[in-house]
């Protein structure tokens, strides 16, 4: 199946890393169409991957409260849930998702 789901998981600078490397071969254009594909088949999971990461982080930042002793807690943090926007959208297009802060 997945050539990363058999790998193990990588950390958030080696994913970018692996983009790098997957732009540069692609950009070289030196691979053939379908191995081109697969480069970008590859380079799509491993954004996903690497915005999943961010927003992972993003969630435990914004998580992350000051104790009445002034030390650093970290509170359960419940992520929102992810509207269906296949019905939201107006006449005039997909609405813009309006940021948490």
């Amino acid at each position: 199946m997945s050539e990363t789901s058999n790998q193990p998981q990588r950390d958030f600078a080696a994913t970018v890393e692996q983009l790098e490397t997957l732009v540069e071969r692609l950009e070289s254009g030196e691979l053939t169409l379908e191995d081109s594909l697969a480069a970008f088949e590859q380079g799509v999971r491993l954004t996903r991957d690497a915005q999943q990461r961010l927003d992972d982080a993003e969630l435990k930042v914004r998580a992350l409260t000051e104790g009445a002793d002034g030390s650093l807690q970290v509170s359960p943090f419940a992520a929102p849930a992810v509207p269906d926007t296949s019905s939201n959208e107006s006449a005039e297009g997909p609405q813009e998702e309006t940021p948490p802060w």
